[in-house]
């Protein structure tokens, strides 16, 4: 999120893993299963009911006993946010502007920060869970088999409250498995409730990241039953002409814009896109505040604001400005002036904090929906983390964000969209897919509880890169963050020196189990061994300087040249950033665009325009951000080595 941020360090409680009652004899691999037998058993839930609300807060895993965004724990993703809130610390110290846009004052940005009080129910279902079972929080936090039996006991406990029987029937249980949700409109709960039936009905095979092998069998019968909605007595949501596809729960909260102060406006502009410009990006943040402290922000005339806000705990979307409208959340004017934000509940955001599956899932499916409605393609080059958003100028490269972070995992996300990463070419393809195996990838990080400290192992998006082919050589290192040479580190938000699932970028030679790459102007290097491969071979168009030249700018933002500005408007500077492509190099290309900047310094929107130049720009995948030369200073060629 672009200000006023709030981070939350993960109690690293140890995974105990102990087997359910009767078990012992179990080979270790598959003690959740039948800690999820057992529960079953005690409880009289349908397996399959406690397997499939499992598979959609957690896909099984346990974490290690680190809290979720939202403070869940456990395979069952039991809340209890308060502990977690108990060890706050500071997550991202950014501090830019998130308009980004330099025809303005800076943004008065917000200091709130959300209170641990008065949390509603769906984060606090942990400390019911003990009274309901007698186990101690401790043991539900930590312990996988005892958090499988605290989820089963809160079903049984909403069945019975339904005045349903504790049948074994997995139909019967679908107005319980709504409530588990803990959605307090109607079709939220019934969006989360359809998903978790699809997954029974589907049933799911997985190795989790404990290395538990856990299986739901299909069940072709289980049938959802809307009709039990009905009678719980939830909410309607406003769905106020809200842009959503049908498979999620969406709801419409504006945003406002209103003049207040000397002038001032928020906290996003109006504009018509995509008549008078194209819309070509998605951000994902996290939005390092509670739901509510997230819907009363986006409210705030004095703050910024974005276009679609999802909760962790049921997936559940709120949209606040049009998606003609332009919102201040990336903290570049350019990309901010041409995206669509998406912030994702995470009041914690812990860097080691994990996100719902329910969350992915209900995301994945409006950006795939945004993506087809708007023509933007699913890459990382077009749908990007805020952590891949450049600084615009120099100046404002060490203030840009880290979130959504190295622990959001692309490759699933992309997977649910239809888009997996895979090989797309031979060895010779002359480009890499960065795509490691996200739990078995796990990088050392520091700084997630406090600067210096190791992380928890954690599995990862990020791959780090190095001067040499080994893991003793320095770190890249990035001059635009430390100008004076000053080494890169593992800290969890120093972006300098690794690359993220999804990302492409050109082959610049080989040795043993490593791999270069192009990257900042320099040959980085990777761990890419065949038996374990963090990248694979793929191919596509790069850019190199043009024949002649030895050097050629890198910008943070494609704006258009001076003589496209009318009379009475001041251009835009077109400046470099402190990175140069030398002759010799070549980075993956996503594309071209041409210069555009959307002037709109005033509330009066009569004064809006949106500038249109001649000059082309190829964004490239350029560092861990994106960046664009101007096609003029680069020739294009394909990527295969010949």
């Amino acid at each position: 999120m672009a200000g006023g941020t709030l981070g939350v360090a993960a109690l690293l409680l140890p995974l105990l893993g102990a087997a359910p009652p009767g078990t012992s004899a179990e080979a270790p691999s598959g003690r959740l299963q039948g800690a999820f037998a057992s529960a079953a058993a005690e409880y009289q839930v349908p397996q399959s009911v406690l397997l499939g609300v499992s598979y959609l807060q957690s896909r099984w895993d346990a974490h290690g006993g680190a809290p979720s965004v939202t403070g869940g724990y456990g395979p069952m993703h039991l809340t209890d946010a308060r502990t977690a809130l108990a060890n706050a610390t500071r997550h991202s110290e950014a501090a830019g502007d998130p308009r980004g846009d330099d025809s303005r004052a800076p943004l008065r940005a917000s200091k709130a920060v959300p209170k641990n009080t008065q949390l509603p129910s769906r984060l606090r279902t942990l400390p019911r869970a003990a009274e309901l079972t007698g186990l101690s929080a401790e043991e539900l936090r930590g312990d996988p088999a005892a958090n499988v039996r605290g989820g089963a006991a809160l079903l049984a406990a909403a069945q019975k409250k339904l005045g349903k029987p504790l049948s074994d029937r997995p139909a019967d249980w679908y107005a319980a498995v709504a409530k588990f949700s803990g959605a307090d409109d109607a079709a939220t709960a019934g969006t989360y409730a359809n998903d978790v039936f699809a997954v029974i009905r589907d049933g799911e095979r997985r190795t989790t990241d404990a290395g538990q092998q856990v299986t739901l069998r299909a069940r072709p019968d289980a049938r959802p039953q809307a009709a039990q909605i009905e009678k719980m007595g939830l909410r309607k949501a406003d769905a106020g002409g809200t842009e959503c596809p049908k498979t999620v729960s969406c709801e419409w909260i504006p945003a406002p814009y209103e003049e207040f102060g000397d002038g001032d406006y928020g906290n996003h502009d109006l504009a018509d896109r995509p008549k008078d410009q194209s819309i070509d990006y998605i951000v994902i943040h996290d939005t390092e505040a509670t739901w509510e402290q997230t819907l009363k922000l986006v409210q705030d005339k004095t703050y910024l604001a974005w276009h679609y806000s999802l909760r962790s705990t049921d997936g559940h979307i709120v949209q606040s400005i049009k998606n003609k409208d332009v919102g201040w959340h990336a903290g570049n004017w350019y990309v901010n002036a041409k995206s669509i934000g998406l912030e994702h509940e995470g009041f914690l955001a812990q860097p080691d904090s994990w996100y719902t599956e329910e969350m992915y899932r209900s995301s994945s499916r409006l950006v795939k929906y945004l993506s087809k409605k708007y023509g933007i393609p699913l890459d990382r080059q077009h749908i990007l983390g805020h952590d891949t958003v450049p600084g615009p100028t120099t100046s404002t490269i060490k203030s840009m964000h880290t979130d959504p972070g190295p622990y959001w995992d692309w490759s699933h996300y992309f997977a649910l969209m239809g888009k997996p990463f895979h090989q797309s070419a031979g060895p010779d393809g002359g480009l890499v897919t960065v795509a490691p195996e996200f739990d078995e990838n796990q990088p050392e990080f520091t700084g997630c509880e406090k600067a210096g400290v190791a992380c928890a192992p954690h599995g990862s998006s990020a791959v780090r890169l190095y001067t040499e082919p080994s893991e003793d050589a320095a770190l890249i290192k990035d001059i635009g963050l430390r100008p004076g040479g000053e080494p890169s580190t593992i800290d969890v938000n120093d972006m300098a020196s690794r690359v993220s699932a999804g990302q492409q970028y050109a082959i610049a030679g080989r040795e043993g189990d490593w791999t270069a790459i192009w990257y900042l102007g320099q040959k980085a290097w990777f761990k890419n061994p065949a038996t374990q491969p963090t990248a694979v071979p793929a191919k596509g168009l790069v850019v190199t300087p043009k024949p002649g030249a030895s050097e050629v700018p890198v910008y943070g933002r494609a704006y258009p040249e001076k003589e496209a500005y009318p009379s009475g408007m001041t251009p835009q500077a077109i400046s470099p950033l402190p990175y140069k492509l030398l002759s010799g190099q070549r980075y993956a290309t996503g594309g071209t665009t041409r210069g555009e900047y959307f002037y709109s310094p005033t509330f009066d929107t009569s004064s809006h325009k949106v500038v249109k130049g001649k000059d082309v720009y190829y964004e490239i995948q350029f560092g861990h951000r994106v960046a664009w030369v101007r096609a003029a200073d680069v020739q294009v060629l394909p990527s295969t080595v010949s």
